[in-house]
């Protein structure tokens, strides 16, 4: 990740929340006093953007705090220790909000991400996330998804071709939709179009594609699916899938599980800053 992006984000989420001063805290305590600060876990969790963007919180605030972490990807339980920051009190107390949203969100999702990759162990599958993401922190969640065992999906719109239903139903076909792609897209992006039936598999299969969403198919319409591909493409099942159908849409063969629950749905993980 570009740290230039990255610091300019955690600048913005300060502003956000100090506004024009902590006009409690600075009521309270001087420049001068100092303090240790410590993370707690509440819950067992996979911390995640821990030491990476809550420590780095705390140094944008005052580079003169020190932080010590676990490292992101470690299973804790409740009541250990994530982070310990040691410096003025003040600005700790600055950097505590912002660094605490980052920690729980971020968490919550690389734990749910693992959840889900536990759940197809061995099984020759990638878990990947999508654009689903908070606005703002869409940077921060894939990291999350990557620190739980998965994969990334685009990141915007412009890493590449994904053909839709709304694409094909305003383009008339999903032949029409590729060939405009064909005449018009670099020819160094992937395509890959988006198939709800099984007749829009076959369809898809007639074109000049590299991959297939099998998008809100049961699990025997996806075998089915993987059937007629016969290997050519790579396919992608995506829609309706928990951790109770996970297994069962991995094994029906298909190569990628996209699951926009991992950034939209997750549960911020429970931690508190204490103040010694």
């Amino acid at each position: 990740m570009n740290p230039l992006i990255i610091r300019d984000a955690l600048v913005r989420f300060l502003q956000e929340d100090i506004g024009n001063g902590d006009v409690t805290s600075d009521a309270i305590f001087s420049p001068q006093q100092i303090g240790r600060a410590q993370f707690i876990a509440k819950q067992p969790f996979l911390t995640a953007g821990i030491a990476t963007f809550a420590a780095d919180v705390f140094r944008v605030v005052n580079p003169a705090i020190t932080v010590e972490s676990l490292p992101d990807g470690q299973r804790v339980a409740s009541g250990d220790i994530v982070l310990t920051a040691h410096g003025p009190v003040l600005d700790m107390l600055k950097a505590e909000r912002v660094a605490l949203n980052l920690a729980q969100r971020l968490s919550g999702i690389a734990t749910l991400t693992a959840d889900f990759v536990e759940q197809i162990a061995l099984l020759p599958v990638k878990i990947v996330d999508t654009r689903k993401t908070t606005p703002g922190l869409r940077v921060f969640e894939k990291y999350a998804v990557r620190i739980g065992g998965g994969h990334n999906h685009r990141f915007n719109l412009s890493d590449g071709i994904l053909i839709k239903d709304n694409h094909i139903a305003a383009a008339g076909s999903i032949s029409r939709a590729v060939r405009q792609v064909r005449n018009n897209a670099p020819h160094t992006i992937r395509i890959e179009v988006e198939a709800e039936t099984l007749t829009q598999v076959s369809e898809c299969l007639e074109c000049e594609i590299d991959a297939i969403l099998l998008d809100n198919m049961d699990s025997d319409t996806l075998h089915k699916a993987v059937s007629l591909n016969q290997g050519k493409l790579l396919l992608e099942a995506s829609g309706g899938i928990s951790l109770e159908n996970v297994r069962e849409v991995a094994e029906t063969g298909i190569n990628i599980i996209s699951i926009g629950a991992l950034t939209h749905s997750a549960t911020a993980r429970d931690i508190s800053m204490r103040i010694a």
